[in-house]
C-alpha cells in the first residue's frame, strides 16, 4: 500500500508541473486540468490532489517563485524541472504531506528529466528549503508580490480604485472559494433544503431563504435531489442578476451570454417568460442546454455572436436583456487563481473596448421602458464603472436605476452590476 502511495505521489506531481507548464504557456488551468486528465488515467483521489496542487500553485504562485529564487545561484534552464520544483515547494507549504515523502517522491521524479541531470539539484533544493524553511518565508514577507501573491500591477489597482477595501480582497484571494447552493422557489426553499442536507450529514447555513453555503464542498451528486433540478450550484453574488433583473411572467427576454446557464436557469425558476439566450461557442451553449434540461425549462438557444444582431435578431423589441458581457473575470480569482498571472495591465481597457460595441448593439433591440442588466465579474473600474458611464453619455435614452459593487468576500466573488433603463 506504502509503494503505490509513493508512484502516486510522484505521478501527481510531475502531472501537476506539467498543469503548471501549460498555464505559463497560454492555457487556463481548468483546459490545462481536463487535457492532463484525458491523457492520463487517475484515480478519484489522484485527480483530487492533482486539482488541489495545481489550483494552489497558482494560488500561491508569488510566493513559490519567490522561495525557489532564494534557493538558486541561478535560474533552472529546465521549464519543467522549475515547475516539479514550485510543486514540491507548494506541498512543503502549504499541505499537511510528509514532508519527507514529498522530497523523495519529487527526486524520484525528476529522474525522469533529462535523464536524470537534475536529481541531486532537486534533492538539495528541496532538503535546504526545510532547513531555512522559517527564514525564507520571512523574507517573503518584505516582498509585496510574493506576500499578496499578486502582481505587482494589480495590487497598484487595487489600492487605487479600493484603497478602503483592497486589503481584504487580497486575503480573500488567498482562501478557498465556498460552495454555494441557489435553492429552486419551485422546488422548495432554503430552510427546507437545509433540513435535507443535515439527513445526508452534510453541513451548510442559509445566506437567504434560496441561498445556502456549504461548511465543505462536495460532488453535485450527493446533493439531495440534484438531478431533480432541486438546488444549482451558483455563487452567492452571482444570484443577485436575476433579482435585480427582476422579470415578470410573460415578459420576453434575452440572455446574451448565457453559458454556463446559471443565471438564464434562474430568471426561469423566478418567471413565467419567453427567454432567448445566445452564447458564442456552441460546446458552452450544450451546457445551458444541459442546465435547462435538469430543470425542466425551455429557451430558444442560439450560437452566435450577440454583438451581430443581424444574425439573430428577429425584430421583435425584449422586455428584459441580461447583458452579462466578456470582461477580465477579475473578480473571480479566488475560483480562478491562474486568471491574477495570465492578465496584463491593459486588458482591462481591452476587454471595455470590446464590450462598447455588445452594449449598443443589445440596446438597440430593447423595448422602451424595458431594462437591460450591464453584468461583468470584473472588479476593475475601465470595466464596469467607467463603462457604465461612458454609456449613459452615448445613449441618451438610458438612465441607471440599480447600481451594485460586491467586492469579494467570504460569502461571494465580485461582481458588478447596473440596471439601465429605456426612457
Amino acid at each position: 500500500m506504502f509503494w503505490e502511495f509513493q508512484l502516486s505521489l510522484r505521478k501527481v506531481q510531475m502531472a501537476s508541473a506539467k498543469c503548471l507548464l501549460a498555464v505559463e504557456s497560454g492555457k487556463n488551468l481548468h483546459q490545462a486540468l481536463f487535457e492532463i486528465q484525458n491523457a492520463n488515467s487517475f484515480t478519484q483521489q489522484e485527480y483530487a490532489q492533482l486539482m488541489d496542487i495545481s489550483y494552489g500553485v497558482q494560488r500561491f504562485s508569488g510566493s513559490l517563485k519567490f522561495y525557489l529564487n532564494a534557493l538558486l545561484n541561478r535560474h533552472i534552464q529546465d521549464k519543467i524541472c522549475d515547475s516539479l520544483l514550485r510543486v514540491a515547494l507548494y506541498q512543503l507549504s502549504y499541505t499537511r504531506n510528509m514532508e519527507h515523502a514529498v522530497v523523495n517522491e519529487a527526486v524520484i521524479a525528476s529522474d525522469r528529466i533529462a535523464n536524470g541531470k537534475y536529481k541531486s539539484l532537486v534533492n538539495a533544493i528541496l532538503r535546504r528549503f526545510l532547513r531555512e524553511k522559517k527564514s525564507i518565508q520571512s523574507a517573503a514577507q518584505k516582498n509585496r508580490v510574493a506576500r499578496d501573491n499578486f502582481p505587482l500591477w494589480w495590487l497598484k489597482r487595487l489600492e487605487k480604485d479600493y484603497p478602503q477595501n483592497a486589503r481584504k480582497i487580497i486575503d480573500c484571494a488567498a482562501t478557498h472559494p465556498p460552495m454555494t447552493l441557489r435553492i429552486n422557489c419551485r422546488k422548495t426553499c432554503g430552510k427546507e433544503y437545509i433540513s435535507l442536507l443535515k439527513q445526508h450529514d452534510i453541513d451548510a447555513i442559509l445566506l437567504d431563504d434560496y441561498a445556502v453555503r456549504l461548511d465543505k464542498g462536495v460532488p453535485v451528486s450527493q446533493l439531495p435531489h440534484f438531478a431533480d433540478g432541486f438546488v444549482s450550484v451558483q455563487d452567492f453574488g452571482a444570484q443577485r442578476a436575476a433579482y435585480i433583473l427582476d422579470v415578470k411572467d410573460g415578459e420576453r427576454v434575452l440572455d446574451a451570454c448565457c453559458a454556463p446557464g446559471g443565471k438564464t436557469t434562474h430568471i426561469l425558476e423566478l418567471a413565467n417568460c419567453d427567454m432567448t439566450a445566445l452564447d458564442i461557442d456552441n460546446k458552452r451553449l450544450s451546457q445551458v442546454a444541459e442546465n435547462l434540461s435538469r430543470l425542466n425549462f425551455q429557451a430558444k438557444l442560439h450560437a452566435c455572436d450577440a454583438a451581430k444582431t443581424e444574425e439573430w435578431f428577429d425584430g421583435k423589441l425584449f422586455d428584459a436583456i441580461l447583458a452579462d458581457v466578456p470582461c477580465t473575470a477579475s473578480g473571480v480569482v479566488r475560483r480562478n487563481p491562474d486568471i491574477k498571472w495570465l492578465r496584463r495591465p491593459n486588458d482591462a481597457a481591452k476587454t471595455a473596448n470590446q464590450q462598447i460595441p455588445l452594449l449598443d448593439n443589445l440596446w438597440s433591440c430593447l423595448k422602451t421602458g424595458g431594462r437591460m442588466l450591464f453584468a461583468t465579474c470584473s472588479i476593475f473600474q475601465e470595466e464596469n464603472v467607467h463603462q457604465k458611464d461612458a454609456f449613459l453619455l452615448r445613449n441618451p435614452n438610458a438612465s441607471c436605476k440599480v447600481e451594485e459593487v460586491l467586492l469579494p468576500n467570504e460569502n461571494h466573488d465580485g461582481f458588478y452590476y447596473a440596471l439601465l433603463e429605456k426612457n
